[in-house]
């Protein structure tokens, strides 16, 4: 008998592993590095990559929890119609500033400085062409047309949803109560409504309460739901309004931008108004201060406008409110 197969073999110690080793890849993370190198082997680079952006070694997810990548982006009719109107306005502005404004305040110019140099006693005369001939006036031009433009669009989609108020949304007639079992019978009658109709906010508010109604069985929990529900959609209409606010703050800025650079031109023409010239000198502080008329004349006319337009939507809003009240809530009824 072989004395080598009774002799039993010392047990090795296990090998302690190098240093840096022990510092990049600490134990428990050792099963996690064999997983993501199995994983990068026989799966495609990009699940792995996945898997690590998501803090799991798995690189494929679940197909609930997947991202649809081809579905489109989100853009919303009002975002694609305020991008055409400011293009089609900036064209239009800017056709007719080449067209007919600057031709003609230059013919203007060029006749009172004829007639300056005639007669040095000639009081020149104003022009509105020359007025608003600037570069500055024609952007404040171009952000007032801008924001008119998407005024209008919320006062109008404000005015067609005020129509739903004289609209029969709840068919009850007086003295009928509503009890949470005809919740479902009056939402479907609501539900009917054509989208454009269905996506104001009198019946998306009206089917808020039936639903809350249909579920607690609380009145006092409709009229609270209703007062919330509206007053979200207050502070909703009031966001949605800060663009015009930026416009209507952005017009007396771009007059004192003109201010501060026909100040700075009539600076450099300093020495011909020294020589006698002081035609450039008066041109160059007509753009100073016509820029800055122009400028606040525009923003007093479209903040005028911006309140009109922000009391229109408050009122619609505390009428839909208001509606509710009179034509859900009263006729609640608990068996």
């Amino acid at each position: 008998m072989n004395p080598r197969l009774n002799r039993a073999e010392p047990v090795q110690p296990p090998r302690e592993r190098p240093l840096f080793s022990r510092i990049l890849f600490p134990r428990n993370e050792l099963p996690l590095i064999k997983q993501l190198i199995f994983r990068w082997e026989f799966s495609p680079q990009l699940e792995v990559l996945a898997g690590i952006v998501n803090g799991s070694v798995a690189g494929r997810q679940p197909d609930s929890e997947r991202i649809d990548m081809k579905k489109p982006f989100p853009v919303s009719t009002e975002f694609i119609y305020q991008l055409f109107s400011l293009i089609l306005v900036i064209i239009v502005v800017h056709a007719i500033y080449v067209a007919i404004i600057r031709p003609r305040a230059d013919s203007f110019l060029a006749q009172q400085a004829a007639m300056l140099m005639e007669d040095k006693s000639y009081v020149t005369e104003r022009s509105v062409y020359v007025v608003i001939r600037d570069y500055e006036q024609e952007v404040c031009f171009i952000l007032m047309f801008w924001a008119l433009a998407i005024m209008g669009y919320k006062a109008v989609t404000t005015i067609r949803q005020r129509a739903l108020l004289h609209m029969n949304l709840i068919p009850l007639e007086e003295g009928i109560r509503i009890l949470p079992e005809d919740t479902h019978d009056l939402s479907r009658h609501i539900q009917a409504l054509p989208p454009p109709q269905r996506s104001a906010l009198l019946p998306r508010a009206l089917l808020a309460a039936l639903h809350r109604f249909g579920t607690t069985h609380n009145i006092q929990d409709v009229a609270s739901a209703t007062h919330a529900y509206c007053a979200s959609e207050g502070e909703r209409l009031e966001s949605e309004l800060s663009m015009i606010r930026y416009i209507a703050w952005a017009i007396p800025s771009v007059g004192f931008i003109g201010t501060v650079r026909g100040i700075g031109e009539a600076l450099g023409k300093a020495h011909q108004a020294i020589e006698g010239d002081i035609f450039g000198v008066t041109k160059s502080l007509g753009v100073a201060f016509n820029s800055t008329l122009i400028a606040l004349l525009i923003s007093i006319v479209l903040m005028f406008l911006l309140h009109q337009l922000q009391l229109l939507q408050e009122r619609y809003v505390l009428d839909a409110e208001a509606y509710c009240e009179q034509n859900l809530t009263r006729h609640l009824h608990i068996s």
